[in-house]
């Protein structure tokens, strides 16, 4: 996923309920952005961090600015990190479509957004005649609190719990289920879940995969440019 247009710099102020963000332009105006990100973002907030920023074309948009990337160093020097939870399923999107993730080819098609559960929308289905559909939801990581060590959650998640169990209840009606944790930090080299966050996450996850269900982690490959899927990490226990 290329941006669509060259993405800007700035200095962090503060980020504030939840979905806004203070900072200072290299012009020196200071400007609210749009922040998608609905999480804690531990070690991703700090006041003086350099981010990088895109501008809206549409005129009527309250907040022309959004907050895409973050200068951080998790101890093996600075990267950029991705910061908006809007591009994992797209991206997970585009690497489907080319069957650039292996265990998750080979389907005749590929649907987003799929009522299943409990009022709930799958993010991708994908269906073949010749087996099983398999329900696949995506989430985003970016919590990094040691070197290397991609984890999730970065804050209490009783929506992705839910999701856990869907997906369970789906394998137990004979469908395939994969929970895809798309990491959105280069350095990344393993991923585990963040227990001491969220323990009933924790549990919800171990239920989902003694029932069945599938789960994979994948890094990504980030510039000023844009952002795309790399490479598998492992899952640690």
């Amino acid at each position: 996923m290329r941006f669509p247009a060259p993405l800007f710099p700035a200095t962090l102020i503060r980020r504030y309920k939840r979905f806004l963000a203070d900072v200072v332009l290299a012009s020196g105006e200071t400007v609210t952005v749009h922040c998608a990100n609905p999480g804690s973002m531990i070690g991703l907030n700090t006041p003086g961090a350099r981010v990088w920023l895109s501008k809206s074309s549409n005129p009527s948009r309250k907040l022309a600015h959004s907050w895409e990337l973050i200068e951080v160093d998790f101890g093996g020097g600075r990267e950029l990190v991705g910061v908006n939870t809007a591009h994992p399923n797209p991206l997970v999107g585009a690497a489907l479509a080319i069957g650039a993730i292996p265990e998750l080819s080979g389907y005749d098609t590929i649907r987003r957004e799929v009522k299943y559960g409990k009022n709930s929308r799958v993010d991708f289905l994908l269906e073949s005649a010749t087996r099983p559909a398999c329900y696949v939801e995506i989430k985003n990581v970016h919590l990094m609190r040691k070197a290397g060590l991609a984890e999730f959650p970065d804050a209490k998640t009783e929506r992705g719990a839910k999701h856990l169990e869907e997906l369970g209840d789906m394998v137990e009606r004979g469908f395939r289920a994969v929970m895809l944790y798309l990491i959105q930090i280069g350095s990344a080299k393993e991923f585990r879940l963040a227990r001491d966050i969220d323990p009933k996450y924790g549990a919800a996850y171990d239920r989902a995969r003694s029932r069945g269900v599938e789960a994979m982690a994948w890094k990504c490959r980030i510039d000023e440019g844009g952002i795309e899927i790399d490479a598998p990490v492992p899952i640690l226990g």
